[in-house]
């Protein structure tokens, strides 16, 4: 399918660090997208948190099942506005390697932790992964990704104004210009981000018993689509199944969907028309970010957004859940750091090099990365085994 002007372009791509034959069949953005789903840090997301721990039940969603349908939205977004379809997967795909267990509580825990020591954000931890990280290769460290991936992962969340140290080193190796926006295809994949955890968590929410369909009926847009889905149930004579028929809560939360992509794509195109850009780096220097809600869906969006605080991500089960998850990567970081022998074989080594070398800083940088690729299954292992003695070590 060919591409607007606007769009990524394969003949201008800017390449990758390290320099490689491209593949002959496939583009420079399919074999990002490839690298990506065959990464251990790709894998290791079908057991981190999104909001419901992995233990706590088999249908809500993981990291990785929150990765896939951002994926899919992104990618159905990006064909509408004649975008490159693969890059947009792949900066869909990639977005939330870096997160830690247990989700935003194991990041504040290790965030707080690593505080003397540079500090710790999942999107710098995606950077990370995927530059360094991942040893896949003989010739380099991480994946070898390309500028357009790379930019866009920089990015995720607009212009970095304040990057922390590796981001701007490696920016400065590679050139990703910081301080301008993002691709279209990068702005598509971090909007599809909240609109997927938007419908997700309301969805996960009711089915936990944590929100009730009445709970939504003054919300907007989802008000609006709950209403929807209750005339079809009656116009089809399912109202027999009761209002806590889980094809209501489904057919609920399709129609938040399509309504955010469509005000999405709506606006955007309005934008592009307004702004009529020639090629990419015309969305990048835009004085706006391009791919928006009109303003009413940005003022709905917050609504959402703060309802799904005060009585989702706020819940006391979800707080009591989160505290453990914290205390768990704390303590987990606390022992490891005082103690660097404990690290497992490869890991031990490097924090002791540094450590040695007195770069204090890398070494403790060891066990966040540590810390920061396991699983909440790992994570609750390892804190067993450094804190229970009836637990092998």
């Amino acid at each position: 399918m060919s591409v607007a002007p606007y769009a990524v372009q394969t003949a201008t791509a800017r390449g990758r660090l390290h320099k490689e034959a491209e593949a002959p069949t496939r583009t420079p953005w399919q074999r990002d997208r490839d690298r990506i789903v065959h990464s251990a840090a790709f894998r290791t997301l079908q057991y981190k948190t999104q909001v419901f721990l992995n233990h706590e039940g088999d249908f809500f969603r993981t990291r990785l099942t929150h990765s896939l349908e951002v994926a899919q939205i992104a990618r159905s977004i990006a064909r509408r506005l004649h975008l490159d379809e693969d890059l947009t997967e792949g900066l869909a795909l990639a977005h939330d390697v870096g997160h830690t267990p247990f989700g935003h509580a194991g990041e504040e825990a290790l965030s707080a932790a690593m505080q003397p020591w540079g500090g710790f954000d999942h999107n710098t931890q995606s950077l990370r992964l995927v530059t360094m990280l991942e040893r896949h290769y003989f010739a380099f460290d991480g994946l070898n990704l390309t500028w357009e991936l790379l930019e866009g992962l920089a990015k995720h969340n607009g212009p970095v104004d304040h990057p922390t140290a590796y981001v701007a080193d490696y920016a400065a190796r590679h050139g990703l210009e910081l301080g301008s926006f993002a691709s279209a295809e990068a702005q598509v994949a971090a909007q599809s981000d909240d609109i997927a955890y938007h419908a997700h968590d309301l969805d996960d929410g009711l089915r936990a018993g944590l929100l009730h369909l009445p709970d939504l009926e003054d919300l907007p847009v989802v008000g609006d689509a709950l209403a929807q889905a209750r005339l079809v149930q009656r116009e089809v004579g399912a109202e027999r199944c009761g209002a806590n028929d889980p094809r209501l809560r489904h057919e609920t939360i399709r129609r938040v969907i399509n309504v955010l992509a469509t005000d999405l794509t709506a606006q955007t195109q309005r934008n592009l028309e307004r702004l009529s850009p020639t090629c990419a780096d015309d969305i990048r220097h835009a004085p706006y970010p391009v791919v928006a809600y009109s303003e009413a869906m940005r003022v709905a969006n917050l609504e959402i957004r703060k309802f799904l605080y005060a009585r989702l991500y706020r819940h006391w089960r979800v707080n009591r859940m989160t505290r453990k998850a914290r205390l768990t990567v704390e303590s987990i970081f606390t022992i490891l750091s005082e103690n660097m022998t404990l690290l497992p074989d490869g890991w031990r080594e490097d924090a002791l090099a540094a450590r040695d070398a007195k770069k204090m800083a890398d070494a403790h940088r060891v066990v966040a990365d540590y810390i920061a690729g396991m699983t909440d299954r790992l994570a609750m292992e390892e804190y067993r085994r450094l804190t229970d003695l009836s637990s092998p070590g």
